[in-house]
């Protein structure tokens, strides 16, 4: 009689990481401030401001993408997608990363002309402005800090941007508080602009070589063919493919050549290969056995 192997975990929805809530609450935040700072823009009639409620919720809405994201790719496997929905938080992560890059690209063509034509807003109204949007976002970012998903980075850098933004708001307006030099608003946003569209290239690097397949940071191929090779009864190793399905979950397939031996001798090896390839940062190995005289077919 043949044991049936049960693998109730394939059709599991997998365990968030706290992600989806940080994501989650860092939106409500944004999207309620942006809603203040519009008001307060008009208010002021600073247009600094009103620009920053446009942008804040357009990172809204990015935020409220990236939670759908976030919360599709922790649904398990289905018919749909063998592999799961993991890499949709990669998708999460790219749609972040050009909404970012519009959004810089539209700072810098509002703020370069205004570097020749400068214009004076109400410096008194832009610093309680970029208090409170220091404290709204600060919070934001800061629930957001150091997460290992790739959507929950590009979501934090995008914090990131408006609390820097805030932060520049609030230098520039002290400066037009006590000076006459209108320029500097234009010149810290410019200096913000760039600064973001230089860490979202490398965010979205990451994003787009996860999509095309590339091997992970993480993963040495040399270490793990000569770790599998020194295995009792290996010969040798070939055709090894690795990839990574959301920048954490890795998955490794490949061929290992053995001397003829019983099935229980390979269920051995292969036990043996998984928890090395654990230790390896490999989460998910599909191994296939072959002889010496086999001829591989993908070779």
């Amino acid at each position: 009689m043949g044991h049936h192997h049960h693998h109730h975990h394939d059709h599991e929805d997998l365990k968030d990481d706290g992600s989806l809530a940080k994501i989650q609450i860092a939106f409500f935040i944004n999207l309620g401030f942006s809603a203040i700072e519009l008001v307060g823009g008009l208010y002021t009639n600073s247009i600094a401001i009103i620009s920053d409620a446009l942008h804040d919720l357009g990172d809204s809405l990015s935020l409220g993408a990236a939670w759908y994201f976030q919360k599709l790719s922790l649904k398990g496997r289905d018919r749909k997608f063998s592999y799961g929905y993991r890499r949709f938080s990669v998708l999460g992560a790219i749609l972040n990363s050009l909404i970012l890059v519009i959004g810089s690209t539209i700072i810098l063509s509002e703020a370069i002309p205004r570097l020749i034509h400068p214009e004076t807003p109400d410096a008194e109204g832009m610093i309680y402005f970029a208090i409170g949007g220091i404290l709204a976002n600060g919070l934001a970012a800061w629930k957001l800090h150091g997460g290992s998903s790739i959507n929950q980075r590009a979501v934090y850098l995008h914090l990131l941007e408006d609390v820097l933004g805030w932060f520049a708001t609030l230098i520039a307006a002290i400066t037009l508080y006590f000076f006459d030099f209108p320029r500097i608003d234009a010149i810290l946003a410019i200096g913000i602009a760039l600064f973001i569209v230089y860490n979202v290239v490398k965010n979205l690097k990451e994003a787009i070589k996860i999509i095309m397949q590339g091997t992970p940071e993480e993963v040495d191929l040399k270490k793990i063919k000569h770790i599998l090779e020194s295995l009792d009864g290996v010969k040798e190793t070939h055709d090894c493919h690795t990839w990574s399905m959301d920048g954490r979950y890795n998955i490794l397939s490949i061929h290992i050549v053995v001397e003829p031996k019983s099935l229980e001798q390979l269920s051995t090896i292969k036990q043996q290969a998984k928890d090395l390839l654990k230790k390896e940062h490999i989460d998910h190995a599909t191994i296939e056995f072959e002889t010496e005289e086999e001829e591989c077919e993908t070779c």
